[in-house]
């Protein structure tokens, strides 16, 4: 029985815990930098190609505002974009959308990146076009890396989320693709109300497909009825405990997305084991600075805005105006959201405030405001 068949066909078994060497734990702020370097140049580039889907169903009316009112970048924009991203020596270009494949020029934007030296991946959703010649092309321009998305561990759990059936069993047969031309996976989650208790089965489901890494984005309401779907501070740190607990008997890579404070809850436990004190001064030695929200992360959505994260809807400037690196550096945007000093409330206060900093974006979209406290941190001073 194939690995799929056998997903859909029951629970995992319970894995015993391996001898694997600890996966890294790691959050969104794991990379180390030295100094300043995250204000010279992101750590990531995020770049989101289209937004056209043929997965997701739009309405026409939509769809005619969407294309009057914004126009994607184009081809030589796209090339100018991954030549700034070259010059700017950025380790990674994350290529996301709804399907890159309706863009005629994805093909020809990867291997000009190839070319430039650019490490890629692509995160792709399971549509039609997403077939076995577009995978093993992928594979052969040159491609680091492929993502999919996988919001639970069950097809009940993933279809529900997506609203598309059959989408967990498509996801599924473009992992095994991947395998067969030997072209890593990562795995994208959302964690929400809706799906906290699926992270220890979602590790088994995750082993058992033997994928590169897993990212685990927590959930950022876009308006206000999304609040319901967000984690208390409590539930976050229960999350955080099967992520810290799990990360030990896996050997693919556990990071998180608008989840600083993920890097905190590691110091706290790593200290706890040492039996040692949680303090501001051990903190600032052992771990590095905090990629977050304009910290080494930036976001270019489809028509070439430039945002801080993809979750913070305040754009700093135009790719096709402006040098991404200018924007970047030098906006004030940017330039407000690294000064630490200007947080509120517990944020200002915590010992490990450059480390973690808090999601501004989750912020935001709660208070209206970017520099208050973390809504979903249980860190008391």
């Amino acid at each position: 029985m194939s690995v799929i068949e056998d997903l859909l066909s029951g629970p995992a078994p319970v894995l015993e815990n391996s001898n694997r060497r600890r996966s890294s734990g790691a959050s969104e702020s794991s990379l180390p930098l030295k100094g300043s370097d995250f204000r010279l140049r992101p750590l990531q580039v995020t770049w989101q190609m289209t937004e056209d889907c043929e997965w997701k169903p739009v309405s026409p009316k939509a769809v005619r505002r969407t294309r009057r009112t914004r126009t994607e970048i184009s081809t030589a924009e796209a090339f100018h974009l991954i030549d700034q991203v070259a010059a700017m020596h950025v380790p990674l270009l994350a290529l996301t959308g709804g399907d890159q494949l309706c863009r005629s020029d994805l093909f020809p934007v990867i291997e000009f990146a190839c070319r430039r030296s650019v490490r890629m991946s692509l995160t792709l959703q399971p549509t039609p076009k997403v077939d076995d010649n577009a995978i093993t092309a992928l594979k052969e321009l040159g491609l680091m890396r492929i993502g999919v998305w996988l919001h639970g561990s069950t097809a009940a759990l993933h279809d529900r989320s997506s609203k598309i059936d059959g989408s967990y069993r498509r996801t599924l047969e473009i992992i095994e693709r991947c395998h067969e031309v030997q072209l890593p996976v990562h795995v994208n989650t959302t964690v929400a109300r809706s799906n906290t208790q699926d992270i220890d089965p979602m590790l088994d489901v995750l082993t058992r497909l033997d994928v590169a890494a897993w990212n685990v984005f927590f959930f950022v309401p876009m308006s206000a009825d999304q609040r319901g779907e967000m984690l208390t501070a409590q539930q976050t740190e229960q999350a955080f405990g099967s992520l810290y607990r799990g990360s030990s008997r896996v050997h693919f890579q556990v990071k998180t997305t608008e989840a600083p404070h993920y890097q905190r809850y590691i110091l706290q436990q790593l200290a706890r084991e040492s039996k040692t004190r949680f303090l501001e001064l051990d903190a600032v030695r052992y771990a590095p600075q905090g990629v977050n929200d304009s910290r080494g992360f930036v976001f270019v959505d489809s028509t070439g805005e430039v945002y801080p994260s993809r979750f913070l809807p305040l754009s700093a400037g135009n790719v096709t105006e402006q040098a991404l690196s200018d924007v970047y550096s030098d906006s004030s945007l940017f330039s407000s959201l690294r000064d630490g000093s200007r947080l509120k409330g517990k944020c200002c206060r915590c010992p490990v405030r450059g480390i973690c900093g808090g999601s501004r974006a989750r912020a935001y979209a709660i208070t209206g405001d970017l520099f208050a406290a973390e809504p979903t941190c249980a860190y008391e001073v």
